[in-house]
């Protein structure tokens, strides 16, 4: 309650977990339960973390029915009350993380499958430090085609893309401020922010850190912060995919080097090449990447993003300094030697989205995996293997390609093999402004 104490205003709380699709699920509760909710935790169906993208339940799924639609126990993950200052009355955010009554973590809890892998790593004395870059659109939804933002300072939009444009930061400093206000008082730890290639796409960068749960609770955290701020100030935020067709889509980058327990990096060998660790990590993130990539592009409209030449990657290599291929390592000081990881696209869950790149990594580093040759050039040009190009490819290597065990458990796969399926029955049914329009919001 001491944060609470310390923040008399906080009229009320909301209590939220990670669903499979990124999506917050939880209560909300008056001020004066909160010590009851800090202590006991809350209860939800389990079924919750599993909902489609329409938040329905899993028509098939062994969670509902079959049990009888059971309640797990919600406890809070240790993060602590966030403010969320995108909502008119001052409140506060209680993230919580999914346990059965016995107290062993369920299995299909995003954040649990980041934790598990997290684990692995504690057993080898390695510690990864990760950073995330999302890219975003600034969206006018206010008629039925979609347009960029009319500029606070000159009235009128912009009529292309605006790469490191500074006018194009500043037309919306307002805006931008109470961003960086609001990560502040989240404690997220946002850094610098760019203008992009699309029509009205921004990036922000969030910042190193030793604790990749935490990483992922910031990203989770800074697109619900972005999406809401957004709506008051009369425009959408949206990290889907592909908002246009013509412009580029939305990635969402991570950045990852390992320490052992002196507090050394792995991948640095005093060399710009780096270490053979580094390569091992690379192999393994390489072979992971088909088994993985309906958590890299799990909706629909992810794979209109997919297209070689538009700065997603779509072939399997790795380079030094190449933003053409799906793994890059950055050029920098030898002590910060780090790996890229440039598939996933900005509608991604945060939490399954690094789960599975870390555990890949440290699969490769435990193989002694080799690392094909890296690529110079343009690797969209390069005969290269392919990661799955449609949804339903992606989905049926996701099931039955060994390494998906190697990386989730069995149960959030079943689970979200689940998912995808029905979201792929109700998708099928809707017309592209259709699909448009679920997803602009919801991801």
């Amino acid at each position: 309650m001491s944060w609470l104490l310390e923040n008399p205003d906080i009229h009320s709380v909301r209590a939220a977990a990670c669903d499979l699709n990124g999506q917050a699920r939880g209560k909300r509760f008056p001020r004066r339960t909160a010590a009851k909710l800090e202590q006991d935790g809350t209860r939800f169906p389990f079924s919750i973390l599993n909902l489609d993208i329409w938040g329905e339940d899993i028509a098939d799924s062994p969670l509902v029915f079959e049990s009888g639609d059971a309640d797990a126990l919600l406890k809070p993950t240790g993060r602590g009350y966030v403010p969320m200052p995108w909502l008119g009355t001052p409140t506060a955010l209680l993230p919580l993380w999914m346990y059965h009554d016995d107290g062993r973590p369920f299995a299909g809890d995003p954040r649990h499958a980041l934790a598990a892998v997290l684990a692995r790593y504690a057993k080898h004395g390695l510690t990864p430090v990760v950073a995330t870059e999302l890219e975003f659109y600034l969206v006018d939804d206010s008629a039925a085609q979609l347009r960029m933002p009319v500029s606070p300072v000159s009235g009128k939009r912009r009529p292309g893309s605006q790469t490191l444009a500074m006018k194009q930061l500043d037309s919306f400093d307002a805006f931008f401020t109470e961003i960086y206000d609001a990560c502040d008082a989240m404690d997220i730890p946002a850094d610098a922010a760019t203008s992009e290639t699309g029509l009205g796409q921004f990036e922000i960068n969030l910042m190193h850190q030793p604790d990749a749960l935490k990483a992922a609770d910031d990203a989770w955290l800074f697109k619900l912060l972005l999406q809401g701020l957004a709506r008051r100030h009369a425009m959408a935020a949206s990290f889907m995919a592909k908002p246009y067709p013509d412009h580029s889509g939305n990635g969402f980058h991570i950045h990852f080097s390992v320490l052992d327990a002196e507090g050394d990096n792995v991948f640095d060998d005093g060399t710009a090449q780096g270490s053979d660790l580094l390569r091992h990590a690379v192999a393994g993130c390489l072979a992971a990447a088909p088994a993985s990539t309906l958590i890299f592009a799990p909706h629909a409209n992810s794979y209109d993003r997919m297209v070689p030449g538009s700065h997603a990657p779509t072939g399997l290599a790795w380079g030094y300094e190449n933003r053409t291929a799906a793994i890059r390592i950055p050029s920098g000081a030898n002590a910060a030697r780090r790996i890229e990881h440039r598939i996933a696209g900005g509608d991604v869950n945060p939490y399954l989205t690094i789960a599975v790149i870390l555990a890949a990594a440290l699969q490769g580093i435990e193989d002694a995996a080799d690392a094909p040759r890296p690529v110079t050039g343009n690797a969209y040009g390069m005969d290269l293997t392919r990661i799955p190009g449609t949804w339903a490819d992606a989905l049926d290597r996701f099931t039955t390609d060994p390494w998906t065990e190697r990386l989730l458990p069995r149960l959030l796969i079943d689970n979200l093999a689940r998912t995808k399926r029905q979201e792929m029955r109700g998708i099928a049914e809707l017309d592209e402004a259709e699909v448009t329009a679920l997803y602009l919001d919801v991801v």
